[in-house]
């Protein structure tokens, strides 16, 4: 895959972040910066970990392989990997559950630590994908880091500034470009591998 292609399905993963920091922020009666830094430090670490695990895990499940065949079934694996989660991700959108806005004082502990493990389990997943396509571990670090940290950012002030409405958009927009991301695999590897 190419730098833009792994800065696609990594910001497509983290605007499922976007979306659950959308609503904490559409609840609050203010932003406070010192929880929104503790919650921005603990997703990155998550989200970096996870991405590390996938990649790890990938990297031993292929370790040695030459053959053009399982070549081939390591990128339907990871074209299915990035379907699926976009599929997820548009449903999600088709769903929109409405956020039932009403103000707390700060953000829900409860609420994050489930993004946090929810999140972590998909990156994992997108991981392995990327690692089964042997893209780049260190440029993959440094972009959900960065995409991890926006999502959280923005997200948050998003949802303060214009309510919780909008993260239907954001999930059909990460499950559109993980899609994508999936066709692309197909198109570029799944097709490049049938005529060994």
């Amino acid at each position: 895959m190419s730098l833009t292609e792994e800065m696609v399905i990594l910001l497509a993963v983290s605007l499922d972040v976007f979306a659950a920091m959308e609503c904490q922020g559409a609840l609050v009666a203010r932003v406070q910066k010192k929880q929104l830094v503790r919650f921005c430090l603990l997703l990155m670490a998550g989200q970096a970990s996870s991405l590390g695990a996938g990649n790890y895990i990938s990297r031993l499940l292929c370790n040695g392989r030459y053959g053009t065949h399982e070549m081939f079934l390591g990128e339907v694996a990871a074209a299915a990997i990035f379907l699926c989660l976009g599929i997820r991700l548009l449903l999600k959108s088709w769903k929109n559950e409405r956020v039932v806005e009403h103000r707390e004082e700060k953000m829900k502990g409860r609420e994050i630590a489930r993004l946090y493990v929810r999140n972590m389990l998909f990156t994992l997943l997108a991981g392995l994908a990327l690692g089964i396509l042997e893209c780049n571990a260190i440029g993959l670090l440094v972009f959900v880091l960065v995409f991890t940290l926006l999502g959280t950012v923005l997200g948050a002030y998003t949802g303060y500034r214009l309510g919780g409405e909008h993260k239907g958009k954001v999930y059909l927009a990460g499950g559109i470009l993980l899609v994508a991301g999936g066709v692309d695999v197909v198109v570029r590897y799944l097709m490049a591998g049938g005529m060994h």
